[in-house]
């Protein structure tokens, strides 16, 4: 296997774990999904043409609607194809990760908690079952998918009411923290803390958790007066309970099976409250970008935290310039380029955002499907000027 098909392979599974249960492939859409037809955003793309060109590849292999938008040394630009429209919001999914560890890192900074505090001491009682034991795993193990705590999306029952034809009878289900780590909690551990390696949506249910118990409000809220409102995010939200996608946007299609040919569903309104900490955020790709470029400039945290949350731990043996730091992924593309960010997949919705460590050249892009096109193309095309293959 390549480096590039061995890295779109794992960026993948971490996308599919992010929170969609269903494998991403390259179907047709069915009949009763909308038509989809490439449009470029400007008459040129100008030095982003291979960008738009994967854009419209993702859109021929079957995805309804595509977005991105780049900043680098020569401006912004934003491309667009199918049914997708340039300030479209969408559900982040798992990007919302590195909102949350940024929370923690800054309240760290604060001295309000250590990293390396055990998360028994905050959250006493909750992490026990099956093996698991809150005494001997820290905040930092949660954050930087070391704790061995299983994944709640990876529970068959969750599976099939949440992401299953189950989620049409049940997307309006109000689930809370506590109950999404009891259900992970009925299953052996991963592994001892420390000692892997393994993506779990858990350990940001539970980071969220600690967040609250912290700052003594919901961890939202903290989200919002740390990084939404200081950065002036207008598009980004923490829906909570809210079932509604703001507008401007399109409709999230998912086909809520692993039979690509299984009939297409609008899911883009359902509980936030399935994904929590782990990925309930909502934004655009304008607000993702001065995210990301502002957290990677030092704008959110001070040095020190900084260098935390850039501390990375290997993901795959067959990947040595692919890592996880804390809520933050590196990975290198084939042309040599480390770029750092985070992948987010959720019901209808697969994302990437993504920069240079320097913050300077950034990328935000968003599928509205979860079955099917490939990220990782849009990401090679931005920072290596790779054209898909047709």
């Amino acid at each position: 296997m390549s480096a590039v098909r061995t890295t779109r392979t794992v960026l993948a599974a971490v996308l599919v774990a992010g929170l969609t249960a269903t494998a991403l492939a390259t179907p047709a859409l069915a009949a009763s999904a909308p038509t989809a037809s490439a449009s470029a955003a400007s008459a040129s793309a100008g030095g982003h043409a291979a960008t738009q060109e994967a854009l419209r590849a993702a859109v021929d292999a079957g995805v309804p609607g595509a977005v991105a938008q780049a900043r680098d040394g020569r401006g912004d630009w934003t491309g667009t194809a199918g049914e997708r429209r340039g300030n479209d919001r969408f559900r982040v999914g798992s990007i919302t990760k590195t909102f949350a560890a940024t929370v923690l890192l800054q309240l760290q900074a604060e001295g309000r908690l250590d990293l390396d505090d055990p998360v028994e001491k905050w959250l006493p009682g909750v992490v026990r079952g099956n093996g698991h034991d809150g005494r001997g795993i820290t905040v930092r193990q949660l954050l930087n998918h070391t704790s061995g705590v299983y994944s709640v999306t990876s529970d068959p029952g969750f599976q099939e009411k949440v992401f299953g034809p189950g989620f049409l009878k049940h997307r309006y289900d109000r689930w809370t923290p506590r109950q999404l780590v009891d259900i992970a909690m009925t299953h052996a551990p991963d592994f001892a803390p420390g000692t892997g390696w393994n993506y779990s949506n858990t350990n940001y249910v539970l980071a969220g958790m600690v967040i609250e118990k912290v700052t003594g409000r919901p961890y939202g809220k903290a989200v919002e007066n740390r990084v939404i409102k200081p950065l002036k995010l207008r598009a980004t939200s923490v829906p909570g309970t809210d079932v509604r996608m703001p507008k401007p946007s399109s409709p999230a299609w998912s086909t809520l099976s692993d039979d690509p040919a299984a009939p297409v569903h609008d899911v883009s309104r359902l509980s936030p409250t399935l994904a929590y900490a782990a990925g309930e955020m909502i934004s655009d790709a304008n607000d993702l970008q001065t995210f990301y470029r502002a957290l990677l400039k030092g704008r959110l945290l001070p040095e020190a935290e900084m260098k935390e949350m850039t501390t990375t731990v290997p993901v795959s043996p067959e990947l040595p310039g692919t890592g996880y730091g804390l809520g933050l992924m590196k990975q290198k593309l084939s042309c040599g380029k480390e770029i750092w960010g985070h992948g987010g997949g959720i019901h209808g919705s697969s994302s990437e955002a993504q920069a240079t460590r320097d913050g300077r050249h950034s990328l935000a892009m968003n599928f509205n499907a979860d079955w099917t096109g490939d990220g990782a193309a849009v990401l090679e095309a931005e920072f290596c000027g790779v054209t898909p293959k047709r």
